[in-house]
Parts: C-alpha cells; structure tokens; sequence
C-alpha cells in the first residue's frame, strides 16, 4: 500500500500556506474568466433576487456562497471532533448496502474488506452505532425537510427510459469509483483538501475530466439542456 502524503506533514504550516496560496490563485483565474465571459450576469438573470439575512432566509434560503462555505467548514470542524476523522458521505451509504446485502445471505467473510477492521467493526454493529451512516440519515431527512419546507418536494417522472439507463449506469460509476478513492466529493475532495492530502487534489483534477466526458456523453442519453 502506498505512503499518505499530505502537506502539513511534509512542509508544516509552509504546506498549509502552499495550499491557500494554490486556492487564492484558483479563485482569481475563476474571477477573471467569469467577467470575461460574463457568467455572473448569466447567473443572476436566472437566479431570483438575493434577500437580506432573516430566519426565513435560514429555512427557505437561497443562502449565499459566503455563508455556504462558512457554514461547511464549521460543520467540517464539528464532525472531526465528534467521529474522530473528516467529513465523509458515501461510506454510510456503503454500509447500509453491505447490511441489506447480509440480510440476503450474503457472506462477508468473501469480502476481504469486509471480514476484517473498520469494516468488519462496523458490519458487527447496528447502522446507529455509526457516525457517518447517523449522519446521513440526518442528511437525507434534513434535506427532505428543506424542500419540502421550500415546496419544492414532488416526484418527477423519468423523462425517458434512457435516462433511467443512465442514472443507473452514473450511480453504479460513482459508487465504485467513490470506494476506491475512499470517499466522494466530501471525502475525497473536501475533507481531502481540508486535511491538506494530496490525494484530493488528484481527485479533482480526474473528476472534472470525468465531467468534461459525461457532459460529452449527454446526447447518448437524450439528456441535452
């Protein structure tokens, strides 16, 4: 298995000065290239009128990016305190599949990740006993309060079979590809990225190529803007 390597292991806070310098200058080309291409005035012609702060703004939104990120690193923090590693999604999701395919008869000791460590701790015990899995569940319930708060909860209709065909075939792809690189774009690349490790920013540089090549692919599917 190959070495971790992170930033502030490698250069102490200068790997940490690295990488905010990295982001300033990511965030200054972003800027540049939107007032060349006028993207911002793009998006403010859909999007409504931002509103001044307020309690129904906290419920209903929409919040600002500002506020966004602020509120995910906090969370970020809190969660480091509480489960003992960074913020993580898709290994709650990985669990609970694991649980359902045991209630089927299937047998984790076929699975060497599974039969051993985390994963066979976690296997042992119930999906509450979990950090991560509890907080998907809070994920998901949270997210369903909010639409439905800003009544925006309905079902919609696959528009063609198509691309039923290819959401499966985009879950199955990122799933996979999430257990390999240990996480999703909140593992992997977020908490990647906010523990300093190089890994996430390998993620990022391969998940925007696989988004160059899905958006390419969207015509296949009848799935065109």
């Amino acid at each position: 298995m190959s070495q971790a390597l992170s930033l502030i292991t490698l250069w102490g806070w200068a790997g940490v000065a690295v990488q905010l310098l990295g982001l300033a200058l990511i965030s200054a080309v972003l800027w540049r290239w939107e007032q060349k291409h006028q993207v911002r005035d793009k998006i403010r012609a859909v999007e409504p009128p931002p509103q001044p702060f307020s309690f129904r703004t906290l419920l209903y939104g929409p919040w600002s990016l500002a506020f966004g990120a602020i509120a995910l690193a906090v969370l970020n923090w809190i969660t480091l305190l509480i489960a003992g590693r960074p913020w993580g999604v898709t290994w709650g999701f990985t669990l609970w599949t694991a649980k359902i395919a045991q209630q089927l008869g299937w047998n984790p000791a076929t699975s060497e990740f599974w039969s051993q460590g985390m994963g066979a701790t976690a296997l042992s015990q119930s999906v509450f006993a979990d950090v991560i899995s509890v907080m998907n569940f809070g994920i998901v319930l949270g997210a369903t309060l909010a639409a439905a708060l800003a009544g925006k909860l309905w079902l919609k209709k696959p528009p063609s079979k198509l691309a039923v065909a290819a959401a499966l075939i985009g879950g199955l792809m990122m799933g996979y590809g999430a257990r390999l690189a240990f996480g999703c774009n909140v593992g992997a690349y977020f908490s990647g990225i906010a523990s300093t490790s190089l890994h996430g920013w390998l993620w990022i540089g391969f998940a925007l190529l696989g988004t160059a090549v899905g958006v390419r692919l969207r015509p296949w599917f009848r799935l065109v803007n």
